[in-house]
């Protein structure tokens, strides 16, 4: 199966393809960056699927990361994967960033949980727990950092994500303290397009995973007719 990963969810722009018959990625690519992903991105496709050598309608699938993350970065993401969904007659999946972390160490964290972990701001993380096998814990919230510190009750955990350090700082002195803590900026794309291999496109949907409203609001408009009545 060859697959096309994108990642714009966070602190990074990033493409890959994955040949899952051959066991390895054939190209890929990575730019850290807070903005211009939508200028970055799709140059960035052209190129790595050029260093891979396939034309678009070689691929099975495309999987890009729906969130939780910057709601400007996720629609450029999943607008690209859309698009080249469609026009290449193919699937796309959705994984979320909060998977995508973990999947790095679930499998080789033995019993510890993995704690993933995305700042939200506002003394708040993006927040998920999964057992060492990948067994769900709690499922995925936005929750205040205190909080999320009551993990602590599942032991010595394997703390990833870009908040990651942020919840090892604050950690308590007299709990299990982390078996380990991988603060990267944004997941790992090989990572993303082995879960997109593996993930079923009909329950994964390439569509936002919003676990809250945009900090940004609209400007409240007045009614019609007190408009009207101001002109």
């Amino acid at each position: 199966m060859l697959i096309l990963a994108i990642d714009t969810a966070l602190e990074a722009c990033a493409a890959a393809v994955l040949d899952t018959d051959a066991g390895q990625l054939l190209a890929q690519e990575q730019l850290l960056m807070k903005r211009g992903h939508a200028e970055a991105l799709m140059p960035m496709i052209a190129r790595v699927m050029q260093s891979a050598n396939l034309a678009f309608t070689s691929l099975d699938r495309i999987a890009v990361t729906v969130g939780p993350g910057s709601f400007t970065g996720l629609r450029v993401g999943i607008s690209a994967a859309r698009g080249l969904a469609l026009a290449a007659k193919r699937p796309a999946v959705g994984l979320t960033t909060l998977s995508a972390y973990a999947a790095t160490v679930v499998g080789q964290s033995g019993t510890a949980p993995v704690i993933s972990a995305i700042d939200a701001r506002h003394d708040h993380v993006y927040f998920q727990i999964v057992a060492g096998d990948g067994s769900q814990l709690v499922r995925p919230g936005v929750v205040p950092i205190d909080e999320a510190i009551a993990a602590s009750q599942f032991g010595a955990p394997h703390l990833v994500g870009n908040a990651a350090n942020i919840l090892a700082e604050r950690w308590p002195k007299d709990a299990p303290q982390p078996a380990a803590v991988d603060a990267q900026p944004a997941p790992d794309i090989g990572w993303v397009a082995w879960l997109g291999a593996a993930a079923d496109p009909e329950a994964n949907p390439a569509r936002p995973f919003y676990l809250r409203a945009p900090d940004a609001k609209p400007v409240a408009q007045p009614p019609l007719a007190a408009r009207a009545a101001t002109s």
